[in-house]
């Protein structure tokens, strides 16, 4: 089957590596990028971004406690002062007035209210009086409700926990992609390595069958031009192992850098397997995909988010009205004690109101926009739905296409192999041209390539599919990180 591209490679490690070559698999390039690459830490600080961000929306539920103040608030100046006549006059100001206030407050989601208490102790010295005063609010509770109100607390309340489960999966698709991005950099060089490998080889094999050609021309067996047809192959080799090792070191030092290898030194690659021991379907990929890929919860995402740009227009129509309810304690004295003893009661009661008498249909045009971009918004989200499922069947229909293409791959590298082997031999007895035998030279070459590039969409649509599904199957279980 694959004997020929593995013999090539043995090769080239016998050859072209030393002792401090890294032997690296495609599975270990992959966990050194997740671990070490600049994308993956990339992913990780977007993740840790989207959790404060969810800490910060989730604080927004919980009761607030603030300790406010003016220590101290001493003043001396003078003030301008009107008097009765009209006149004014700068009178001096020698002064403290501080204070402290001990404040809580919790947002009520169904309606969108809020309830709040507070504490208050305020302190006014008269230097130039030599008095002292003392105000206090020894407790007060109220309650404020906007009225025909957008309600943000309750649509976050529907919208934050998706963004935060996308941000999971996000997190997690990131590192998905990380694999498939350096699946492609693994095959870049694996290729990049063969096709160095076959140009020494075929180089050397020019190389001998240059010299049973020149004694063929000695001997009057073969003609000029055939001589003149071996020479310009051999300098053909020769540029082609300088573009190979050029290739070559390009495509080392591009994986080196993405997977955050910091050694030096030569990578040898291990040859990937040709099979893997799981079986897919197309509903079954699907189905996790829908369950686990950040794109199918931002579908709903995106509906409720068109939902309450509705609600919002809606309630932002210009009637706006705001509920004050306040019931508490206040005092004043000239001493501490004697202010908190039997305080005062107070209330307050207002409803602050703002109707738009003419807005020349500014409210209506808002809210008609606003469905209307509900309405885009529910035919993209299908539109996207279709897309997806569309490309995870075909994920499915490419990776078991793809099964197939390497095994047929495989068994033609070993047919040109064997088939080159033949055609040397029978070059070398003479009964067999020079272009034969380049024909043999190009279509053995092209055959190991071609296994190659087979292994690397292979193990791309393998990838393709972890990322689509974010589901392992060959462990049969959902992909997690810590």
């Amino acid at each position: 089957m694959k004997t020929g591209l593995i013999f090539i490679l043995l090769a080239f490690t016998r050859t072209a590596y030393s002792q401090d070559t890294l032997r690296l698999s495609l599975a270990e390039a992959v966990s050194m990028a997740k671990a070490s690459s600049i994308a993956s830490k990339q992913a990780v600080t977007v993740k840790e971004t989207r959790y404060w961000e969810w800490r910060t929306y989730k604080s927004n539920y919980q009761p607030q406690l603030a300790l406010n103040g003016n220590l101290p608030g001493y003043q001396k100046t003078f003030n301008q002062v009107q008097q009765p006549n009209g006149t004014v006059e700068f009178q001096p100001v020698h002064n403290n007035n501080s204070s402290l206030n001990l404040a809580f407050s919790q947002s009520i989601t169904p309606t969108g209210g809020k309830i709040y208490g507070a504490t208050e102790l305020q302190r006014f010295d008269d230097f130039d009086r030599k008095n002292t005063l003392y105000n206090a609010i020894p407790y007060t509770i109220g309650y404020q409700q906007p009225l025909f109100q957008f309600n943000k607390l309750k649509w976050d309340k529907r919208i934050e926990p998706l963004k935060f489960s996308e941000s999971k999966q996000n997190y997690i698709s990131a590192m998905e992609q990380i694999a498939v991005t350096v699946s492609g950099y693994f095959f870049d060089l694996l290729l990049a390595q063969v096709n160095f490998q076959i140009a020494e080889t075929n180089l050397q094999n020019t190389l001998q069958i240059q010299k049973i050609a020149d004694e063929k021309f000695n001997l009057g067996k073969i003609s000029k031009n055939e001589i003149l047809q071996l020479q310009l192959e051999h300098l053909k080799s020769q540029k082609a192992v300088g573009k190979a090792r050029r290739d070559m070191e390009i495509a080392m030092l591009n994986l080196r850098s993405y997977i955050g290898l910091q050694e030096k030194g030569k990578i040898e690659l291990v040859l990937p397997p040709s099979a893997i021991n799981m079986e897919v379907t197309a509903e079954k990929v699907l189905a996790e995909a829908y369950v686990n890929n950040a794109n199918a919860i931002a579908f709903i995402r995106k509906v409720i988010e068109a939902k309450r740009d509705v609600a919002q227009a809606k309630g932002d129509n210009g009637l706006n009205a705001t509920l004050t309810a306040n019931l508490g304690f206040a005092n004043r004295a000239s001493t501490i004690p004697k202010v908190y003893t039997a305080p005062q009661n107070q209330q307050l009661v207002s409803l602050e109101f703002a109707i738009p008498i003419l807005d020349w249909g500014r409210s209506k045009s808002r809210t008609k926009t606003a469905e209307a971009n509900l309405r885009f918004t529910e035919y993209a989200v299908e539109q996207d739905k279709q897309s997806f499922a569309q490309a995870v069947t075909t994920q499915v229909t490419l990776f078991d296409m793809m099964k197939d293409q390497v095994a047929l791959s495989a068994h033609a590298d070993s047919i040109a192999s064997e088939k080159y082997q033949i055609a040397q031999t029978r070059y070398v007895l003479g009964n067999l041209s020079i272009t034969d035998l380049s024909i043999a030279f190009q279509e053995k070459d092209q055959a190991k390539r071609d296994y190659v590039v087979a292994l690397r969409d292979f193990w791309g649509a393998y990838y393709e599919l972890r990322y689509l599904s974010l589901y392992d199957f060959e462990k049969n279980e959902k992909i997690h990180y810590n």
